[in-house]
């Protein structure tokens, strides 16, 4: 199941703001919690900021899709840029 168009254009506005230059390079320099235990990065800080968004529900309180966590990782892996990359603006975000 694809995430509808709607709640993915909620999620992306939740998830935006949170991914700053300064954030990224926080991650980037493993200056976070538990940073020693994360072994892929990118996909600890794309589902840190969908926590720190609320997480689907504080983001779409009203959702009536069950959606599974492949499916919420497909819609941050199109929402946030890799890491690697400068900063948010530079990634066309």
């Amino acid at each position: 199941m694809k995430m509808a168009a709607p709640d993915f254009a909620a999620l992306k506005a939740a998830i935006e703001p949170l991914d700053t230059a300064e954030r990224r390079q926080v991650y980037r320099e493993g200056k976070f919690a538990r940073a020693e235990l994360v072994k892929d990065l990118d996909t600890r800080y794309r589902w840190d900021l969908y926590w720190m968004a609320g997480g689907l529900h504080g983001v779409l309180p009203d959702v009536t899709h069950d959606y599974k966590d492949a499916h919420i990782d497909t819609a941050l892996r199109r929402i946030v840029a890799p890491l690697r990359n400068a900063t948010p603006t530079e990634e066309g975000n």
